[in-house]
């Protein structure tokens, strides 16, 4: 892999250049329903955080963004994001204070997201039971969420079995 080659999730089942087709249609189609634009840099932007599915960060975008826009400013990336968020179409990932796309973008939706602490990507879950039981307690407090997301940090399925083998060998010594 290159340094310009966007990392992909390594599932031999995923294929992501499908990923991102389906992501920008449906943002495409979401946008014109609802009668607002996803302009160049909004698209832009919206691609680039599908290039994979580790959560980026706003600089990271710019950099990225400024061979194509060279005008390209902080402000541009930040207001492009506002927008994506507002339209459900990214999620902002609190702890890593970065942007990974949302998979159900044409629903309100709370959130699950783990997030693998080996290669950094960011798998958003539905997890209805989890959601209800917090649904539960939050309504027991009575306290009323504004949003729920909830962050896990950990190792995905792709990444355990290397970190396990790399314990059991430590283990040995």
């Amino acid at each position: 892999m290159t340094e310009s080659e966007p990392e992909r999730i390594s599932h031999p089942e995923h294929d992501h250049n499908q990923c991102i087709r389906n992501a920008i249609s449906v943002a495409e189609q979401l946008c014109l329903s609802r009668g607002v634009q996803l302009t160049p840099i909004r698209h832009k932007i919206l691609e680039l955080i599908w290039n994979s599915h580790k959560a980026v960060k706003a600089y990271d975008l710019l950099d990225q963004i400024r061979p194509v826009n060279d005008a390209a400013k902080p402000s541009t990336v930040y207001r492009a994001l506002d927008f994506l968020l507002e339209q459900g179409l990214i999620h902002r990932v609190e702890s890593l204070n970065a942007f990974v796309g949302c998979h159900c973008s044409g629903t309100q939706h709370d959130q699950l997201l783990l997030i693998c602490t080996a290669c950094h990507t960011v798998e958003e879950r539905a997890a209805p039971d989890v959601l209800s039981a917090l649904s539960t307690e939050l309504s027991g407090a009575g306290f009323v969420p504004q949003r729920k997301t909830i962050e896990i940090h950990g190792l995905c399925k792709s990444c355990k079995p290397a970190a396990t083998a790399a314990s059991e060998k430590d283990d040995e010594h």
